[in-house]
């Protein structure tokens, strides 16, 4: 109990660190009003836009550096990171740079519990996910794979769970990989056309623009339908 205090002690420090330096340090730059202008979001568009145009290797490998420290040790979810990696780096490159940083940054933290939260880990949640122990057993890297496709679990907390079932690295990797790319696609195929609407519009478009924008809608109703999917798989994944 008093370990589980002070890691919880340790994290919530961190992220209030973390985060106070970076408002500070983005209000010592911008002011309000400028962070929420039309102007600022178009300007920083173009901004990305050039350098990709000089320099796309630079960029692709600063992604993906941040998108492996966005996971770990920062703890953050892959949303954000996979909406802000289709804006940047387009559909196509922005998938492979966010599901590679993704994998990366997940595997490294799969490691860090493996070694100092395991006890911890299955105190907390062995009994609740104690059926799947068997599931593991019999096909480890293809139970992965489904794990990671159905998904309906914090992404932190699904890069830590397999600890449970002591998983191999290279298993975890590579499913890991496989499983999120689909709805990692769609995502990205979402903020690359968010892109894509600002650069077409010189004024801010409004919702139904942005909605009704074939770069938008037609991954966003696929993205639906994947969630309707997955919560089938998910039912029959997780069921006792």
């Amino acid at each position: 109990m008093e370990k589980t205090k002070k890691i919880k002690l340790f994290i919530g420090l961190f992220y209030i660190t973390i985060l106070g330096l970076f408002l500070y340090y983005l209000f010592s730059k911008f002011s309000l009003q400028q962070l929420t202008s039309y102007e600022f979001i178009k300007d920083n568009v173009d901004y990305f836009s050039n350098i990709k145009k000089s320099n796309l290797f630079f960029l692709s490998i600063f992604f993906l550096l941040f998108t492996i420290f966005w996971v770990f040790p920062f703890l953050g979810f892959g949303l954000p990171v996979a909406l802000l990696g289709g804006f940047i780096l387009g559909k196509w490159l922005g998938t492979f740079i966010v599901v590679l940083g993704l994998s990366i940054g997940a595997t490294f933290l799969y490691i860090f519990s493996n070694f100092f939260l395991k006890d911890l880990i299955r105190e907390k949640f062995l009994s609740k996910f104690q059926n799947l122990e068997q599931k593991f057993k019999k096909s480890e890297f293809f139970y992965l794979l489904i794990y990671r496709i159905a998904g309906g679990i914090p992404w932190q907390l699904s890069c830590i769970l397999p600890t449970l079932f002591n998983v191999k690295v290279v298993n975890f990797f590579f499913a890991s990989l496989i499983g999120i790319i689909p709805q990692i696609f769609l995502v990205v195929s979402i903020g690359s056309g968010l892109e894509t609407v600002i650069n077409q519009n010189l004024e801010p478009p409004g919702i139904m623009d942005i909605v009704s924008s074939p770069n938008i809608y037609f991954p966003l109703g696929i993205f639906l339908i994947l969630i309707i999917i997955t919560i089938f798989l998910r039912k029959l994944f997780y069921k006792k």
